[in-house]
């Protein structure tokens, strides 16, 4: 088949594969410049560019969203425009119903186009061992986090602030909303001067640092991440506050047993653990904390039926990253003697937030792709922009729990939040 033929071709198949339930408001490009338009009146808010002639079986055969994710990070397509909204769109090409016949049929249709013709990098993950031991978590952990700072640099706020932000208005910049995030963490958890935190994956250490330069506390902040505790300790160093911050790459299951805090925090790190490891998690967080004290944990949570974790994200993004319903983890800490004092759901917070990311990382591009390689900017394009799709759609939460340790029934808390806000 020749690119004129092939290009006729995919364009038939093309108009009986997308949906036409609703007017079309995206247009597709072909490699040669050929192209399926919007409906009439309707402007597109997204291009689809296929870029070759076997672009459409590189994305379709087999109709998975493994086999799409690929093909869009090895550049069979591309998306000009709002990468969001072709979720979307995915969403109901793949939801739509088509008998045994008509499934054949475009099959068919589909392997009688060229075989792509180019390279695949090998980008995907491989961690080794029994799954969410320490050895194995740390190879999981670094896969994601141990990334040059400049990168992520190319799509985080000033602070390097990896996790939801705190909006007052959708127009909020991407700062401020950090800047508030990280200071509803600190009220939430009424912290003091000189009061012990212990924060649980901290990053770049922005959390750490906000403690202890803006509320006096002495922190300890623990990762995985060599790069990520290297960034954090200068920043440390600059701020003068080494006296009463401290990072240090460890897990935390290490601590077991070995300090005391006032307070305990992890934001966006219990994704990590692992459902079976729930429990000795907050078994070792109620263990490190003195009686009366507060563990605030954020993180992300399934919502719905239960399904796996895509494979397009455990192979290029989080390696054996487990999102569990919020009542799952809920249960988990009451279980370990935790008392449940508050939760609150940030989930259109995260939406917003990951789309400044997106839109970030798409003005970066250069410095990203320099900081990496192509191959990165193209999966956490397309990993922030169908999370922010899920998070919008409502399959994915992100809460946040506080949980007290009572002593005697008395767990130490106001009877009301308004110091809160």
């Amino acid at each position: 088949m020749d690119e004129a033929a092939a290009a006729a071709h995919t364009r038939d198949l093309l108009e009986d594969l997308l949906p036409d339930d609703e007017a079309r408001d995206f247009s597709v490009r072909l490699w040669d410049g050929s192209a399926l338009e919007p409906d009439p009146g309707r402007a597109a808010r997204f291009t689809i560019v296929l870029a070759h002639p076997g672009a459409l079986k590189a994305m379709l055969v087999p109709p998975t969203e493994l086999t799409l994710g690929e093909a869009f990070v090895h550049g069979d397509f591309d998306v000009e425009g709002d990468l969001q909204g072709v979720f979307g769109l995915a969403d109901r090409l793949f939801a739509r119903e088509r008998g045994v016949l008509e499934r054949a049929r475009l099959a068919t249709r589909l392997l009688a186009l060229p075989v792509p013709q180019r390279e695949r990098a090998a980008a995907a993950a491989d961690p080794h061992g029994p799954l969410h031991s320490p050895e194995r978590d740390r190879e999981a952990v670094t896969y994601h986090y141990d990334r040059s700072p400049e990168f992520f640099a190319a799509f985080l706020d000033r602070r390097l602030v990896y996790s939801c932000a705190y909006f007052e208005d959708a127009g909020d910049d991407l700062d401020t909303a950090q800047e508030r995030k990280l200071d509803l963490l600190c009220r939430k958890l009424r912290l003091r001067p000189g009061e012990r935190l212990l924060d649980i994956g901290c990053g770049f250490g922005a959390l750490a640092l906000h403690a202890a330069e803006g509320y006096g506390a002495d922190v300890l902040g623990i990762t995985l991440s060599e790069p990520q505790a290297e960034v954090a300790r200068e920043r440390v160093a600059a701020a003068g506050l080494e006296e009463r911050c401290r990072i240090e790459v460890r897990d935390y299951r290490e601590l077991d047993g070995r300090e005391t805090f006032d307070k305990v925090v992890s934001v966006g790190m219990f994704e990590h653990v692992g459902e079976a490891l729930l429990p000795e998690y907050f078994r070792i967080a109620h263990g490190l904390l003195r009686p009366r004290g507060v563990f605030l944990n954020h993180g992300i949570a399934r919502v719905g039926p239960a399904v796996g974790t895509s494979d397009f994200v455990r192979r290029y993004v989080f390696p054996d990253g487990e999102l569990v319903p919020a009542h799952v983890t809920l249960g988990a800490a009451e279980e370990a003697g935790f008392e449940l004092r508050d939760v609150e759901s940030l989930r259109e917070h995260y939406a917003l937030t990951l789309r400044h990311w997106v839109a970030r990382l798409e003005a970066n591009r250069e410095a990203a792709v320099a900081a990496e390689d192509e191959l990165a900017y193209r999966v956490w394009r397309l990993y922030m922009a169908g999370s922010a799709h899920a998070f919008a759609a409502g399959r994915l939460s992100v809460f946040q729990a506080l949980l007290a340790k009572p002593a005697d029934g008395d767990a130490g808390l106001p009877l009301t939040r308004s110091d809160w806000y």
